[in-house]
């Protein structure tokens, strides 16, 4: 029988997948769109730490490389969503004495995100990988995940902490 976190996390990903794939990818911003299964691998690393975010991460990046319209290699978001996860999750300590920590996480595993995509990309010759497309898209990403962080990410360490509460204890 699943455990409480692993529920939620299944509920949640799979949620920022489909508002990700049918709203966030089809809003006319300029740039990049805000990128909300990378808010939740983070929050969830962030809540469960380093191993979680690790096996979330693959799990969320999986589920990416394989939902339509997919149009890049299988694994390759996984791969990317696998070390935020596990980075992300190093952070754990940290968030739990300042609010700042997790914007300063969410602004690293935005822009590291983009840029080991884009660097994957040109490892297997993607040719829609261009590394001017990917200083103008870098800002605007960075800006849109912390932005919208402000959002997803308190709500889902609010959700992990009364999925298991013995397990968040705060000291």
């Amino acid at each position: 029988m699943p455990s409480a976190r692993t529920a939620l996390a299944v509920a949640l990903v799979t949620i920022a997948l489909a508002l990700q794939v049918t709203l966030f990818s089809r809003l006319p911003l300029p740039g990049a769109t805000p990128d909300v299964l990378l808010l939740v691998v983070v929050a969830l690393a962030l809540a469960y730490g380093p191993g979680f975010g690790l096996v979330c991460g693959f799990a969320a990046g999986l589920a990416a490389d394989l939902v339509p319209p997919s149009d890049h290699e299988v694994g390759r978001w996984a791969l990317v969503l696998t070390l935020v996860g596990y980075l992300a999750g190093l952070g754990r300590d940290s968030s739990r004495r300042s609010a700042f920590v997790p914007l300063v996480v969410v602004a690293v595993a935005g822009g590291g995100a983009v840029l080991l995509y884009a660097a994957l990309g040109a490892l297997m010759d993607d040719p829609n990988i261009s590394w001017a497309g990917v200083r103008s898209v870098l800002p605007t990403a960075i800006l849109y995940d912390v932005v919208l962080s402000a959002f997803v990410v308190p709500a889902v360490l609010v959700l992990a902490r009364r999925a298991e509460p013995e397990q968040l204890v705060f000291s």
